[in-house]
This record gives C-alpha cells, structure tokens and sequence, in this order.
C-alpha cells in the first residue's frame, strides 16, 4: 500500500504543525464509506442523494495514520461546519488523499452500481 508524508508548519496554525502520514485505504473501506453516506432508491438502485463531504472526510480519516502528538485532527473537526478545519488544510488533504486512493467526485456520483 502506498504512503504520502507532509510536514506542516504554522501557515495553518500553530495547533497543526507537524508531520501526518496518510496511507492508501483498500478498495472495501472506500466503497463502505461511499455507501455509508449515499442513498438509494430501494427499486432502482438509483443514487437518490450522498454527501459528498462525509465521504471526503471518513476517506481522509480513514487513510490518517499519524499526526502530531497533540491530535489536531478529529473526524468531528473535518466534517464541522463551525469549528472545522481551516478550508486550505483540508484541500491539501482531499488532494493528498485523493491521489492515494484515487477517489474522484465523479466516482461518487457513479458509485450506484448496484
């Protein structure tokens, strides 16, 4: 399994400074996660709805393997809306992520196959 490493300094505050290791989920994690968070029509198997966020931020929580001592990052503050993480750290993330597990939106968007 693949592995990507970023060490941070104080550009997103001091609280996130560090090193974080992200490793690349297996295709299983990524499809419960996917499904987890879409929904579908019980007939059909159309997707009906999926939130897209929540399954950014389960992907990225899922691939975090280490961060800083002080455990900046918590599932909680990746999908809040009021107390979350800085928008430029979690595109670094997605992005980080992303190439590691190759999850794109229009993956998402066609994940009904059902």
């Amino acid at each position: 399994m693949r592995t990507e490493k970023i060490e941070l300094d104080d550009r997103f505050g001091a609280e996130y400074r560090g090193k974080y290791v992200f490793h690349e989920i297996t295709w299983a994690k990524r499809s419960r996660i996917i499904q987890k968070h879409t929904k579908y029509h019980a007939m059909t198997g159309q997707v009906l709805s999926s939130d897209y966020i929540a399954i950014q931020a389960e992907t990225i929580w899922a691939a975090l393997k280490e961060q800083p001592p002080t455990q900046p990052i918590i599932l909680e503050n990746l999908l809040g809306e009021e107390n979350g993480v800085p928008i430029e750290l979690g595109e670094l993330f997605s992005k980080v992520v992303n190439r590691l597990c190759g999850l794109t939106t229009d993956e998402v968007k066609n994940s009904s196959g059902r």
